[in-house]
């Protein structure tokens, strides 16, 4: 990872928390796609395709982070740990916003993936969850949890 934000208690700024958001919003990016990706060329209903992207992002974002603590020296179990301690909350509000957004949007979950509805709604919902997602990270960190966990380890 990239941002050098320390675990302490107090107030952490927003860059480090856009920074850490952005990090969580890559690996549930990749899941989010996937997932509504193949739920729809697969004419899955809009509730399977939610959970195969829920699924998706959740396996992606942890995945990111324990790559990214295995390679500072943490052994797997470990790593899993603070993948879940770290981005847990995160990817969860992510998931709630993004695919909220989806399925509020008109016809967006029907659309086809060769419209510009679904990529566009797609686009918007992510950037929606990022949003909504930094000033959440930003009080956690503050408090020493979340992705403090994994900045911690730099």
């Amino acid at each position: 990872m990239s941002t050098h934000a320390h675990a302490h208690h107090g107030p952490t700024s927003w860059g480090d928390a856009a920074s850490a958001t952005l990090h969580c919003l890559t690996g549930c990016a990749i899941g989010e796609v996937a997932g509504m990706v193949i739920g729809t060329a697969f004419g899955l209903g809009t509730g399977s395709v939610v959970v195969l992207s829920v699924v998706l992002a959740f396996a992606t974002g942890y995945a990111l982070t324990v790559r990214s603590v295995r390679a500072a020296g943490l052994a797997l179990g470990a790593a899993l740990g603070v993948a879940f301690a770290a981005d847990t909350v995160s990817i969860l509000v992510m998931e709630v916003i993004d695919n909220g957004a989806m399925v509020l949007v008109p016809g967006a979950m029907d659309a086809g993936l060769g419209t510009v509805l679904f990529w566009v709604s797609l686009a918007g919902s992510l950037a929606l969850a990022f949003v909504v997602t930094v000033p959440v990270n930003r009080w956690l960190m503050s408090r020493g949890r979340g992705h403090a966990v994994v900045h911690a380890m730099h």
